[in-house]
């Protein structure tokens, strides 16, 4: 690969940055000073540097972001703010993307990547890979609702829903409302909104919190994201073999 390819890869500028950054001496190749872009290099043997500092080859990247309401989960939109909108400049790149959807005004765990193979499998239906929900919604529930999610509800337009599993958290008298955890399996269109309205109530908030392996940090703000260790990875990638 040639050495202006593989910096640009690795996020460093431009082509014309990065060859301004060649003629005035700030890469080297193995403890060389490079002297045109067109240097060859193997990417993952040979050493390549910035100044001091060491640009490490990476094909994948992985952040865990906690999506905020108001923002659609797209890569980009002419109209409304993405979540890629709420990248570093450092950090974003144009291969990156959400796994999945969380609609305009859910917030929560939503998974940012490059790597579509491992977004397929964790999307696909085959591998039911689990998701997570924290939800406020109407009303008080109670064991007759948790055994209709358990059984797999029908919704209102005829689809049935496989087994799911809610838990009730805690009651608001005051506010008439219930704090739940649903856990399900699929990704249907507003899922979750859905189930609960087939039951007859309206949801109030809801959050993703947990996906697969991977779970919402506590300290992580809405609008914030990380990237994600690499036992994080290794999990995920685990999960779907």
């Amino acid at each position: 690969m040639r050495v202006d390819k593989f910096l640009h890869q690795m996020n460093i500028g431009t082509r014309s940055q990065i060859n301004q950054l060649i003629k005035k001496g700030k890469v080297t190749l193995n403890a060389r000073q490079v002297l045109t872009g067109k240097t060859q290099l193997t990417p993952g043997q040979d050493l390549v540097k910035l100044g001091e500092r060491e640009i490490q080859y990476q094909i994948h990247y992985y952040y865990l972001l906690n999506k905020p309401v108001g923002v659609i989960s797209a890569s980009t939109d002419k109209h409304q703010k993405t979540v890629m909108d709420l990248f570093n400049k450092s950090d974003y790149r144009s291969d990156l993307f959400p796994v999945g959807r969380l609609d305009k005004y859910t917030e929560g765990l939503l998974l940012i990547t490059n790597d579509g193979d491992l977004a397929h499998k964790l999307l696909s239906p085959a591998h039911h890979i689990k998701k997570t929900y924290e939800a406020t919604v109407t009303g008080k529930l109670d064991t007759r609702v948790i055994q209709q999610f358990a059984t797999g509800l029908q919704l209102k337009d005829g689809t049935q829903l496989k087994p799911a599993e809610l838990r009730i958290l805690e009651y608001n008298k005051l506010e008439d409302v219930t704090r739940v955890e649903v856990e399900i399996q699929e990704g249907k269109y507003h899922q979750v909104r859905r189930m609960f309205g087939a039951v007859g109530q309206k949801v109030v908030h809801l959050q993703r919190i947990k996906m697969g392996t991977l779970a919402i940090d506590m300290g992580l703000l809405p609008g914030n994201y990380r990237e994600l260790s690499q036992n994080e990875v290794d999990d995920l990638l685990a999960l779907t073999e």
